[in-house]
Parts: structure tokens; C-alpha cells; sequence
């Protein structure tokens, strides 16, 4: 998959953000879970059994975020589906037939003018997971995602492969970087974040945590960024299901199997009947 290369250094202040209500505390410890396969889901526990491990501040500080808020979640496997999302992120119940549609690696200054452009046509909200340094340079193109509607959610700063393999004080810089220039950019602060290949480990929870974020994965995944034809990829989405995450992506190379695959899906799944929805919304 795509990996943008490093940029320099940004300043080491997060603006303070509201955080999930104190509601999340009351969030019960026996949810649905489910594995990255197409197998039914299990019963699992979400919220960690003991609190996460002390991190230890790295040689050279990272930028950090303002202290979590009571209640947010430090969870021990990322959200699959809506049913898991709403059951770790108070709000309203999720429409019956809804999906989520989810778009990765952007933004960038061809690909996501495009998406915004099939989205806009079928009134459909999405959730743009951005790379922190893919904004550097497309800043009116990250502005133009939250103008039209659509909801941010952070998916590292350089969106490194070995995230999970990465000591806390590298995966902090990788969460605080992007946390920021999303925020200094578009003016909203993440409350999703997604994972580089959905790859997850003690410290990523505990770095998403402490930046109030939701770390969030999916169940539908036509592995677009792949390039496997329009096809392909159209198949694999036609075959969401109420409660279904979709994946795609606007950034990491040529976009355009996904952008026509994107024109036929959207239109067959509202004509099945099928709602898209968005996640992150701020409270």
C-alpha cells in the first residue's frame, strides 16, 4: 500500500478538543466483536481490561494532545461494523439499512475531487481517513472535503506499514502529527482513527485513546488500492450489508477503477435501499 514519505516537523501544539461525552464511561464490557474475515461475529469484550501501559515520554518530545477526558475508551480491538461503532460512541441508533462508506489515503489533489464529486451527485456522506503529510500542499483540497459535508478521521501522519510494530513514542508522533495538521487545517479534530492496513497493537489503543479517537476498521474491503478492475471492486461492494463499513480509497496512486466502480455502487445500493452514513461527528 501507499506510504508517503516524511515531511518536516510541525509545531508541537494540539489545539484542546472536546472529547466524547462522560457517557462513554458507561459503556458495557461485553459487545459484539468481529474478526477481519467473512466469518459470523463473537462475543468479545471491547474496553481493555486494565488500564493501558505507562508510556514513557520519548527522547525528543512529540507533539501531544490535551489531556483525554474521563470516559473515553481505551479499547483492546478496533470497531468493525455500525453495531460496534454506536455500542463504544453514544449517539443515535443507526437507520436499519444503513452503511458507512469510508475513503483512505488522501487527500489528493486529482483523486479526491473526483470522489467528492460521485458523492455529491448521490447526496451521500462519507468519512475521509487523511495522511497527515499528504495535506501538506493540498490544504484547499482537505478544506473542501469538511465544506461539502463529509467527515475526517486520522490515519497517521506518513501512514507507516509497521505501525503495530512501532515503539509507543513513534506511535504517538505518528497520532499527534496528523491529530494536528488536521485540526490546523480543516478546523476539526478527529474522533475516528484508522490504522495503516488496520494493523493495531497495545500502544496504537492507547495512543488513539488519549487523542479521544475510536480506532475504527471495517468489513468490506475490495482491496481497490490493489488495482484489481473496476469489477472487482464493484462486486465486492455490491455485496454490503446493513451495518457494513465500507474501505476505499482517493489517495496511494491511480484512483480510477475506484471512482467508476464508486459511480455504479452508490446508485445499486441505494436502489436496494440502503442508507450511507457518516462517522466522527463531533459532539
Amino acid at each position: 500500500m501507499h506510504t508517503p514519505t516524511e515531511e518536516p516537523s510541525l509545531p508541537t501544539h494540539v489545539t484542546r478538543r472536546r472529547l466524547f461525552g462522560a457517557g462513554l464511561a458507561a459503556v458495557g464490557a461485553a459487545l459484539v466483536a468481529r474478526e477481519p474475515t467473512a466469518q459470523p461475529p463473537a462475543a468479545q469484550t471491547f474496553l481493555a481490561d486494565a488500564p493501558p501501559p505507562l508510556l514513557l515520554p520519548p527522547p525528543h518530545p512529540a507533539p501531544s494532545p490535551s489531556p483525554a477526558e474521563p470516559g473515553t475508551p481505551t479499547l483492546n480491538r478496533p470497531v468493525f461494523t455500525l453495531k460496534e461503532y454506536r455500542q463504544v460512541v453514544p449517539g443515535p441508533a443507526f437507520p436499519d439499512n444503513a452503511v458507512a462508506l469510508t475513503i483512505d489515503d488522501g487527500p489528493h489533489g486529482g483523486w479526491t475531487p473526483q470522489v467528492l464529486h460521485i458523492l455529491e451527485k448521490y447526496h451521500v456522506q462519507a468519512t475521509f481517513c487523511m495522511i497527515g503529510n499528504q495535506i501538506l500542499g493540498q490544504e484547499a483540497v482537505a478544506r473542501s472535503v469538511v465544506a461539502a459535508g463529509h467527515q475526517v478521521a486520522n490515519h497517521t501522519w506518513s501512514h507507516p506499514a509497521t505501525l503495530a510494530q512501532m515503539p509507543a513514542d513513534k506511535v504517538e508522533q505518528e497520532v499527534y502529527r496528523a491529530q494536528e495538521k488536521i485540526h490546523e487545517t480543516t478546523g476539526r479534530t478527529p474522533t475516528v482513527f484508522r490504522s495503516p492496513g488496520g494493523a493495531v497493537s497495545p500502544a496504537v489503543f492507547a495512543a488513539a485513546a488519549k487523542a479521544g479517537m475510536i480506532p475504527v476498521n471495517w468489513d468490506r474491503d475490495p482491496k481497490d488500492w490493489t488495482k484489481p478492475g473496476t469489477q472487482s471492486i464493484t462486486s465486492h461492494l455490491l455485496a454490503a450489508r446493513p451495518g457494513d463499513i465500507l474501505l476505499c480509497h482517493d489517495g496511494g496512486g491511480d484512483r480510477s477503477q475506484t471512482c467508476a466502480a464508486l459511480r455504479t455502487v452508490i446508485p445499486a445500493l441505494q436502489s436496494r435501499g440502503l442508507q450511507f452514513v457518516a462517522l466522527g461527528g463531533q459532539p
